[in-house]
């Protein structure tokens, strides 16, 4: 009996063990529940602030209207979702829009110049937000 109750004592044990040493949080993967790339909501909010990041750099509503034909400081935002997969043959939109936010020289739009967007959201974002902003920005269609 004694042996017993040490075996499922020592199963129990490393049944919590594992489940308290698994995976299953965020790493700040590009995948988050649902299968989509980011909470939208979320980058909604983070996207119409007006200062972002630790930086406090202009945030994208600063420069980017998300009405047609409504130029700022850079292109408009609508219909982006839609266009952000074809400006670089093989690249997905939403590879398109991270590299865009995280390396904002790499693919410059037509008709704008390059070092006009703020260069450091990859270093002063969380990856999580990155996402975020990301997933909103594939709503605008």
């Amino acid at each position: 009996m004694l042996k017993k109750t040490l075996l499922a004592t020592l199963i129990l044990v490393l049944a919590i063990l594992l489940v308290a040493c698994g995976g299953g949080g965020d790493t700040g993967g590009e995948e988050a529940a649902g299968g989509s790339v980011g909470d939208a909501a979320h980058g909604e909010e983070l996207y119409n602030q007006v200062t972002i990041g630790s930086a406090s750099a202009p945030g994208c509503v600063t420069c980017h209207s998300t009405e047609e034909g409504v130029v700022l400081v850079g292109p408009s935002h609508a219909g982006l979702a839609s266009r952000a997969g074809t400006y670089v043959e093989g690249m997905s939109a939403e590879d398109y829009l991270r590299e865009s936010i995280t390396d904002p020289n790499a693919h410059i739009v037509d008709g704008f110049t390059p070092d006009v967007m703020y260069q450091n959201f990859g270093e002063e974002l969380q990856a999580r937000d990155i996402n975020d902003l990301i997933a909103y920005m594939l709503t605008l269609n």
